[in-house]
């Protein structure tokens, strides 16, 4: 690092902190006019910096993207995405530890840590840790982590309630003049707070019985065709036996007559976003997945499936709507259906096919700083 950089991260580093702790009002004002203001040679050398930023900000030097993010941003959001089995849970806190440590080290100012929220459906759920590769408290190492086990496996929830609770959170944690990192891939839920997505209005009772009776009629097939045929993008987020999601986008549609990705009211996101994309060729993706499923298999996931029953939870209980759940509970209702290896194919396909579906809705979104993870 040159000395030029040093000086002109340390005078951004001292009036980001002096405009964070004196909480100004500045949310719609540019940060580049309050630098103009306070000191017009900083806006010069912070010009220069930029352009060097951009010109030596290979995708693979996230170190760089994410010093330079939180240093000048007022309500910064780090957003880790991707694939199941891509390796988001290694990279957050590689990031957490780098933005908690080494940015301490590098400037004695920088007084703020990382503090993760969870943006994967499964892991909302209580005694679901297993199958759904849950962080333990000891891999989390110190790094806070909220929205993990917050729920019973008998709660449904929604979009709706997860953005709510996560604004909620993300707002306390810079509150806290701590870096949020938004970590998942739920594709739903993380448009519910980078796209700014707000719910929309209940429909009509007697069109969502409608709609559930047509549901039910072949569970749920035939009204997600009918999705994909108008609207890839919504159906390509959920399987047909997520119930609640193909009713209610079949809802959106017959509702407003228009897609209902395009239908969900949107306003402008209120964060300084940050976002990475863990990035796998299909090959590699799916070699990991399988090696996975495997090893779940081994860390006792089938134990975990009976452990849930016995305790009185229900197969057709939402938390169990998580690939892999009903599966087993099914199998081991029926043991002689197939053997383990077969179980286990299953179960490595379906994550397979869910994975095809979030690189699906990703791979579009120019904000993604894609990585590839060792």
């Amino acid at each position: 690092m040159t000395a030029g950089n040093l000086l002109i991260d340390g005078l951004n580093l001292w009036m980001h902190n002096e405009l964070r702790m004196k909480k100004l009002e500045i949310d719609n004002v540019p940060w580049k006019v309050f630098q103009n203001i306070v000191h017009c040679p900083l806006y010069i050398l912070h010009f220069i910096r930029e352009s060097m930023i951009k010109r030596n900000s290979e995708p693979d030097n996230w170190q760089l993207l994410v010093r330079d993010h939180v240093l000048k941003s007022y309500k910064p959001l780090i957003v880790v995405l991707g694939m199941t089995a891509s390796g988001k849970t290694k990279f957050s806190l590689q990031l957490a530890h780098y933005i908690d440590k080494e940015l301490k080290e590098d400037f004695a100012e920088w007084k703020s840590g990382a503090e993760v929220v969870n943006a994967d459906s499964r892991q909302l759920y209580r005694g679901m840790n297993i199958g759904t590769a849950k962080i333990t408290e000891e891999e989390m190492d110190k790094i806070p982590h909220h929205l993990i086990d917050v729920l019973d496996t008998q709660e449904e929830v929604t979009a709706a309630w997860y953005k709510k609770e996560a604004e909620r959170l993300i707002g306390e944690i810079q509150e806290r003049n701590n870096v949020p990192i938004l970590v998942g891939g739920s594709m739903l839920y993380i448009s519910a707070i980078i796209d700014g997505l707000v719910p929309l209005d209940a429909a009509d009772p007697a069109l969502r019985s409608d709609i559930e009776e047509e549901y039910e009629s072949d569970r749920g097939v035939t009204l997600h065709k009918q999705l994909m045929d108008v609207d890839p993008k919504t159906a390509a987020a959920f399987h047909h036996h997520n119930k609640p999601y193909v009713v209610r986008a079949t809802e959106i549609h017959r509702m407003t007559g228009k897609k209902p990705s395009e239908a969900k009211a949107a306003k402008e996101c209120h964060y300084d976003l940050l976002m990475f994309g863990m990035h796998w060729s299909k090959n590699d993706i799916d070699e990991r997945i399988n090696k996975r499923t495997e090893q779940l298999f081994d860390q006792g996931w089938i134990q975990e499936v009976e452990q849930l029953l016995e305790n009185g939870v229900m197969s057709a209980d939402p938390g169990m709507k998580a690939t892999g759940y009903r599966e087993i509970a099914g199998w081991l209702a029926h043991p002689e259906s197939m053997d383990r290896e077969e179980l286990i194919e299953r179960i490595s396909k379906k994550t397979r096919q869910y994975a095809k579906r979030q690189m699906t809705w990703w791979k579009s979104d120019e904000r993604i700083q894609w990585l590839t993870q060792d």
